[in-house]
């Protein structure tokens, strides 16, 4: 096995040495305009950063969602300056490569993490729309009280049992969700039965100038009764009336307060909320109650008494006493 001569090799390596110090030297303009451009995006990135900040804080109420699109913007300005000053390297493949490996590494971490990644995704959505805020009151998937705090991947809110839920952001994205505090009114319904010889029309005046009373009560030419169904031994009816809400009294409270009302001022107008009451029927067309059924069992009873008592069997017929002979 023959080796190279020594003159040969640094011949090949002074050669390959004096190429890339001509090309360094060639490149050294476009070197230094990009290491320039990059420490301007830098800078550029700094600035515009920072007013994003405040504008993303001004603009939503979660902190983590405000920080993370700051850095996503400043990200963004840095990443664009270096394919910039790479391309104006000359380094186009090295900025495609860059371009293709991370849109794989993205790929890869969103099958990885796609519970993970499907939250985050609806934690910033719903920071840019915000359908509520802190304090509001929800509704969603059976979770019902105050949002305490909004984060990238869930929200907390505390029921109004005292209990702290975690509820998973891609939920409240999903399915359907009720914000009580957005329109800040709400309508409460007392249903109550009164009987069917009662007027419904009395009943219904008197309890809605009684309701139309109370201070809690908005929107008072929107307070209504209306006769809902034909019960078992009642009319049903149903009171409509508008409050604040979220607000003072609060919603149990001034619930309390209307049964607690409509059931008085019924009273004092003589207008019953019956029992519950039953009537069987045995007859097949329905004329015949109960009373009336033993009353004529009694009657037929009776009249079954009298009649054995005053037809007594005979005792002097022949043969029908077995101890008696028969008369010739």
């Amino acid at each position: 096995m023959e080796f190279p001569k020594i003159d040969e090799v640094y011949k090949l390596l002074s050669e390959k040495l004096e190429s890339w110090i001509e090309g360094g030297i060639t490149l050294l303009p476009n070197i230094v305009v990009a290491f320039l451009i990059a420490i301007l995006f830098g800078i550029l990135a700094k600035v515009l950063g920072n007013v994003a900040g405040k504008l993303m804080r001004r603009t939503f109420e979660s902190r983590q969602i405000a920080s993370l699109l700051t850095s996503i913007i400043k990200t963004i300005i840095l990443v664009a300056g270096i394919f910039i000053a790479l391309d104006f390297v000359g380094l186009k493949g090295t900025v495609t490569s860059l371009l293709a490996g991370a849109g794989i590494v993205g790929l890869a971490i969103g099958f990885a993490f796609q519970d993970m990644t499907e939250n985050f995704i609806a934690g910033v959505a719903m920071g840019i729309r915000k359908p509520f805020e802190i304090g509001d009151v929800i509704e969603a998937e059976g979770v019902f009280g105050n949002v305490k705090e909004i984060n990238l991947r869930n929200t907390l809110v505390e029921t109004f049992y005292g209990q702290l839920e975690v509820i998973p952001n891609k939920i409240l994205f999903r399915n359907i969700l009720t914000n009580y505090s957005y329109l800040g009114y709400r309508r409460i319904e007392v249903p109550v039965g009164i009987s069917y010889a009662d007027d419904i029309e009395k009943a219904a005046k008197v309890i809605t100038d009684a309701i139309n009373e109370k201070d809690y009560v908005i929107k008072k030419e929107e307070t209504a009764v209306y006769a809902e169904s034909f019960g078992d031994s009642s009319i049903n009816l149903l009171l409509w009336f508008w409050i604040r809400y979220p607000g003072e009294p609060g919603f149990m409270v001034v619930r309390h307060d209307a049964i607690s009302t409509v059931k008085t001022v019924l009273e004092e107008n003589d207008i019953l909320i019956p029992f519950p009451i039953r009537t069987l029927d045995f007859n097949a067309k329905g004329g015949d109650k109960l009373n009336a059924m033993l009353n004529k069992q009694e009657k037929r009873s009776s009249d079954s008494s009298k009649t054995t008592s005053s037809n007594p069997k005979a005792d002097g017929k022949a043969g029908d006493n077995p101890e008696q002979p028969a008369e010739e």
